[in-house]
C-alpha cells in the first residue's frame, strides 16, 4: 500500500478533548500511518547510517490526565528504545508535520556529544542550510531558523543542564502539497534525513 500523506483530519486529532478519546483518534487515525513511515523509513535510515535502524510509534503509555499535544515515530540503531540515544524523528503536532535529528533529556554521553559538536560548529554551520530549524525541546511546537539559533549556546546548554536537549531538522505546515501527498512527503523526509546525516555521525562519534 502507498503512502497517502497527512491530512486535515489527522492533525485535527489534537483538537479532541480527553485522554482516551484523543487517543482513539491518534490509533485510528494516525498511528497506522506512523507505523508504515516507520516499515519505510527504517531501511533507508540504516542503508544511510550504517547502522540497524529500528521504528519505535510513541505509545503515550505513561499519560493519565493530560492527552498528548503531539505524536511520532522515532528511529534509533537500538531495537529496545530511542531515548537514550542519538536519533530521528517523524512526527505531528496539530499546526505542523516535523522531521527532527534529535538528542533528548534521557540521552547517554550528553556532554560528550556536545563537545564533538562543539569541535564541529563550523561544519554544522556550513552542512546545515540556513533554512532548517533547531529547538532545544521536543515537548514545545516551536523552532527557530538557522539563522537565529545560537548554536554555540544550544551546545553549551546540552553539554551542561541535566535536561538539556538539541534537535534539528524541518517542520512542515499543515496543508502543504508536499505534506499531503505521500510520495512527495517520503522523499522530503529522505532528504531530511540526508542533511542531518552529519549530526547523527558526530553523535555517535562522540567519545
Amino acid at each position: 500500500m502507498s503512502f497517502t500523506g497527512f491530512h486535515k483530519k489527522d492533525f485535527d486529532v489534537f483538537k479532541v478533548d480527553g485522554l482516551d478519546e484523543r487517543m482513539e483518534a491518534i490509533k485510528s487515525n494516525v498511528r497506522p500511518k506512523l507505523e508504515q513511515l516507520g516499515e519505510i523509513m527504517a531501511p533507508t535510515l540504516s542503508a544511510l547510517t550504517g547502522d540497524e535502524i529500528s521504528p519505535h510509534v510513541a505509545q503515550h503509555a505513561r499519560r493519565t490526565v493530560n492527552p498528548p499535544n503531539d505524536t511520532w515515530v522515532a528511529f534509533a540503531d537500538n531495537k529496545r528504545g530511542y531515548k537514550k540515544h542519538p536519533h530521528f524523528q517523524i512526527g505531528l503536532w496539530q499546526t505542523h508535520l516535523f522531521i527532527w535529528f534529535a538528542v533528548i533529556n534521557e540521552a547517554d554521553n550528553k556532554a560528550k556529544i556536545a563537545r564533538n559538536f562543539k569541535k564541529h560548529l563550523g561544519q554544522i554551520k556550513k552542512e546545515i542550510p540556513e533554512f532548517y530549524v533547531w529547538s532545544k525541546d521536543h515537548t514545545e511546537p516551536d523552532a527557530v531558523p538557522q539563522t537565529k539559533a545560537d548554536l554555540k549556546a544550544m551546545i553549551e546548554r546540552l553539554k551542561d543542564v541535566k535536561k538539556a536537549e538539541i534537535l534539528c531538522g524541518r517542520n512542515l505546515e499543515r496543508g502543504k502539497a508536499v505534506v499531503e501527498n505521500g510520495d512527495k512527503l517520503i522523499h522530503e523526509i529522505e532528504n531530511t534525513f540526508k542533511t542531518v546525516l552529519p549530526l547523527y555521525q558526530w553523535a555517535k562519534q562522540a567519545k
